[in-house]
């Protein structure tokens, strides 16, 4: 890492809320996350498009230092989804002439479809990390689709085997995050919401697609995944159909939204090789988490975890938030953790200056 973490570490999972005047966010807000490319969400011109782009993303980077966040990402100011913008850069697809894959709420979604076989021919987010990078002193994250989320994102006409798509498909993130970690990225975050869709599926392949996508990796490396956005998927289930398999694989750090769950986080002894990146904050309720609720959560999840394995972030992504609020919460997590930091350390001043 570039810099030393302190105990109990805090970040985002992966995205914020990007500016009005950047896109289009009423628009967004009435679709399922794209899957290909929608160049009419943003609000300027192609030719300024990356300028604007990366004007809100030094936005972003500022926000999380002047908040104190621990570990810094880009904010995925540059993305539609979460997916796409990775996806759609990958040889053997078809974006111009779209299929047709159900959405985890089983709603037809327009996707790429597969018509050869799956390549990366270039990197597709060095930049992304080199930008970030540069404007930053402390630990750096940089996020990317993971290979059995991406093979239910597509149309597949070339493998007509799903396991096969995404072994393919955990080759070439493979090669990104190599690339990412070279770039200067502390840590690779590959995002599998739809292992909780699917979880018998994921049982049969996921494990050896998710530990072929991170093969040679030699920093950190972490595992996000969770029941979809929440403004999106309302019927959230209690518990993970899909969790203590991921003790098996390869990733270190595990990333599970638990707040606006209330999640049981008893099944978080199943994982005791894992570091776990745990939301406590709450991103379905506009209401913001005073920093004393935040540290009951934290506080919570140090009954099953100790603090060495513990990283606090916030449940799923921001980027349906407001700025306003989704900023707010930021300094709640920030000060609810200082609280708890302050406890953990014997220093009396720090826990109580962040109490009413």
């Amino acid at each position: 890492m570039t810099a030393t973490l302190p105990l109990l570490p805090t970040t985002i999972v992966g995205s914020l809320p990007q500016p009005d005047w950047l896109i289009d966010r009423g628009k967004l807000n009435e679709i399922s996350p794209p899957r290909l490319r929608m160049r009419d969400l943003w609000r300027i011109e192609e030719r300024w498009l990356e300028d604007a782009q990366d004007d809100a993303t030094r936005l972003g980077i500022e926000a999380q230092e002047r908040m104190g966040l621990d570990v810094l990402t880009d904010g995925e100011m540059r993305r539609e989804s979460y997916a796409n913008r990775f996806s759609n850069a990958l040889d053997g697809l078809d974006i111009d002439h779209p299929g047709v894959a159900p959405s985890r709420t089983g709603r037809p979604n327009p996707v790429p479809r597969v018509v050869g076989p799956i390549s990366r021919a270039r990197p597709v987010q060095v930049r992304d990390v080199e930008f970030l990078r540069a404007r930053t002193g402390r630990p750096i994250k940089m996020t990317v689709p993971g290979p059995f989320t991406m093979a239910h994102q597509l149309q597949d006409e070339h493998y007509h085997d799903v396991e096969a798509l995404a072994l393919a498909l955990a080759t070439a993130v493979n090669g990104e995050v190599l690339d990412l970690e070279a770039a200067g990225a502390d840590v690779v975050q590959i995002d599998e919401p739809l292992l909780q869709a699917w979880p018998d599926e994921a049982r049969a392949y996921a494990i050896r697609a998710i530990d072929r996508a991170l093969q040679g990796a030699k920093g950190a490396t972490a595992l996000h995944t969770c029941f979809g956005y929440g403004h999106i998927v309302a019927d959230r289930p209690r518990a993970y159909p899909f969790l203590e398999e991921l003790a098996a694989s390869s990733v270190q750090q595990l990333s599970i939204e638990a707040a606006q769950l209330n999640l049981d986080l008893e099944l978080l002894r199943r994982l005791p090789d894992k570091t776990i990146m745990l939301g406590v904050i709450d991103i379905v309720d506009r209401t913001v988490e005073t920093p004393q609720i935040v540290a009951g959560r934290v506080r919570r999840a140090l009954l099953v975890v100790p603090p060495a394995r513990l990283i606090l972030a916030t449940d799923c992504g921001m980027k349906y938030l407001s700025r306003e609020v989704a900023y707010a919460k930021l300094a709640a997590l920030v000060d609810g953790t200082a609280i708890v930091r302050g406890e953990l350390q014997g220093d009396r001043q720090t826990a109580e200056i962040n109490r009413p």
